[in-house]
């Protein structure tokens, strides 16, 4: 069954980091473009970023662009999104998905609070 779970969300505060994983069952990265979205409460869901594992192309909402980094470990099945120097208005469920189609994870949490 092919499945995507997310973690490393949490609460930290302005300017922290954490680091988000995108783990994958079922099937192999090799070959897909892995998108992480997000969703504020009463916001459209946002595209942050994604990667393509077949020639390592990526790419970055402009309200991340030098703060946030995606990256993936086919060996580990796993995708992650970096972020830094995170702001509160980066507080959204952060979520990944297999890009194009309606794969998607459960969600993880990111609050930006002092």
């Amino acid at each position: 069954q092919l499945q995507l779970v997310e973690s490393g969300g949490g609460l930290v505060q302005p300017g922290g980091s954490l680091r988000l994983s995108c783990a994958a069952s079922g099937f192999t990265l090799d070959g897909y473009t892995i998108a992480w979205f997000r969703q504020a409460p009463g916001k459209e869901r946002e595209g942050v970023s994604c990667i393509s594992s077949l020639d390592g192309s990526t790419y970055y909402a402009d309200s991340v662009k030098g703060r946030f980094t995606i990256s993936s470990d086919n060996a580990k099945n796993t995708a992650y999104l970096d972020m830094n120097n995170l702001k509160p208005e980066d507080t959204a469920i952060y979520c990944c998905n297999i890009w194009g189609t309606d794969y998607w994870g459960q969600g993880t949490q990111v609050t930006v609070s002092s």
